[in-house]
């Protein structure tokens, strides 16, 4: 087979970009699924070997997957064509349905349509946790590691960064004491060429030259720097769009764990410190992320948008909302481009080290954990009205309320997994279903 040119590469990033929903579990069996299992461009040792790195970083982890993926194909214009295009229909879908909101959010018509997508998306999550596990938890050892973190997290709140601590950290020296079991995700010289994707045969990995290093860094820290440096000089410290830009470049270097981890921050400084959102309106802009293609952490967009719409000044509201979108794009995205531009050529040059290998396969098996956590938070607040926390001293449990149980929410959600499991549909065709059962439910039903 020939390798891959560009042009197929576009062809299949744009589907990627299209089909991903669900959030980074459903994104990355989605990216899985293509460049994987179909197209066989990539084999999976390699593909979970970039999968942890990006998950150490801070920011959007299957973005930056894609971008990675996409700088082993291509090179740079690789990784800005796959994680360019794996934003900009979340950016699109996302921007319409900030414009319907601030204009129409009272509209019955609306509410539907996040009243049927939601189970929808939920139907997605579940088959992607399933389709996760099976490939990382390879023995009894890495489910072991799952469940503990999920544990962690669940149940004791602890923070994403220090799960992803401790899994390197039993990884690494686990692989020192009993090899067979923690050597999940082995490098190059260990890989069969039957298990190999076509990329993997041609890749040559060199030694990272550090002057180019320090010149990509620059290059792309200036990219996403500069701007804002130029707003703070022309519009000052206290316009809405110098506060969004300063904000979300904040935010871009701290949400290790992916959204959910910042949301809390990022919704209680909106709402409270800048006045950019009302209450709950944070859950309704998750809405949004959880529905559409691309990452969770667009719903960073939404934000950025109302805020500029209710604090427009001299300008029209709505163009307000659109250029701050734009800016706040820009600033969250931009320090992803910088991180898999600069540290892949090292991570690709160590990937036949066997400690970093074992280390990072027990990462791998801490994220699935870390995934079902989400998957369940997700379900919880998509099927109840209403969720409250009992806590004993460390301990926090979850317990939904039970007499608030949505039972049409219930219904969308079965049919969704019927269609998705039982019927095999694709993800569009059941989320184009459900939308029709929410707006039934809204417009008929609940009214």
């Amino acid at each position: 087979m020939a390798y891959p040119s560009f042009r197929e590469a576009f062809q299949v990033w744009l589907k990627v970009a299209l089909y991903s929903f669900g959030g980074p579990a459903g994104q990355i069996a989605v990216m899985h699924k293509y460049i994987v299992e179909e197209k066989k461009w990539l084999g999976e040792n390699r593909f979970l070997h970039a999968l942890n790195y990006c998950m150490l970083l801070p920011g959007p982890e299957a973005q930056q997957l894609a971008t990675y993926i996409g700088w082993l194909m291509h090179k740079t214009r690789g990784g800005l064509l796959a994680g360019g295009l794996f934003v900009l229909p979340g950016f699109v879908s996302i921007l319409i349905l900030s414009i319907l909101y601030a204009l129409w959010k009272d509209l019955t018509f609306v509410q539907g349509i996040f009243y049927g997508i939601k189970p929808a998306v939920l139907a997605v999550v579940v088959g992607a946790v399933i389709k996760i596990g099976k490939r990382a938890l390879k023995n009894e050892v890495m489910v072991g590691i799952a469940v503990l973190a999920f544990v962690a997290i669940f149940f004791f709140k602890i923070s994403f960064p220090y799960i992803v601590l401790a899994a390197g950290l039993i990884g690494y020296f686990g692989g020192k004491i009993w090899e067979e079991k923690f050597y999940v995700i082995k490098g190059h010289a260990d890989v069969k060429n039957s298990e190999m994707g076509l990329i993997d045969q041609y890749i040559q990995t060199e030694r990272p030259s550090l002057v180019k290093t320090l010149g990509v860094a620059l290059f792309w820290l200036a990219l996403w720097l500069v701007p804002v440096v130029i707003l703070v000089w022309v519009l000052g410290t206290e316009n809405v769009f110098t506060k969004e830009a300063l904000f979300f470049s904040q935010s871009a270097i701290v949400t290790f764990g992916g959204a959910y981890s910042v949301l809390a921050y990022i919704s209680q400084k909106a709402v409270e410190t800048y006045g950019w959102l009302q209450p709950g309106e944070m859950l309704d802009g998750l809405g949004m992320a959880e529905t559409t293609p691309g990452p969770l952490i667009q719903v960073v967009q939404f934000v950025g948008f109302m805020g500029a719409f209710r604090n427009a000044g001299t300008l029209d509201p709505i163009l307000a909302g659109v250029l701050a979108s734009v800016l706040v794009t820009w600033v969250t995205y931009l320090p992803s481009f910088l991180f898999i531009f600069t540290g892949a050529p090292y991570i690709e040059y160590l990937r036949g080290n066997k400690s970093l290998s074992t280390a990072l396969s027990g990462i791998t098996a801490a994220v699935v954990g870390v995934i079902l956590n989400l998957g369940i938070w997700f379900s919880l607040h998509t099927l109840f009205a209403q969720v409250s926390e009992v806590s004993a001293g460390p301990l926090h449990i979850p317990v939904p309320v039970w007499n608030t149980v949505d039972w049409g929410a219930v219904f969308i959600t079965l049919a969704a997994l019927l269609f998705t499991f039982r019927l095999k549909w694709d993800m569009l065709r059941t989320i184009g279903v459900c939308i029709l059962l929410g707006l039934i439910f809204k417009l008929l039903i609940l009214k």
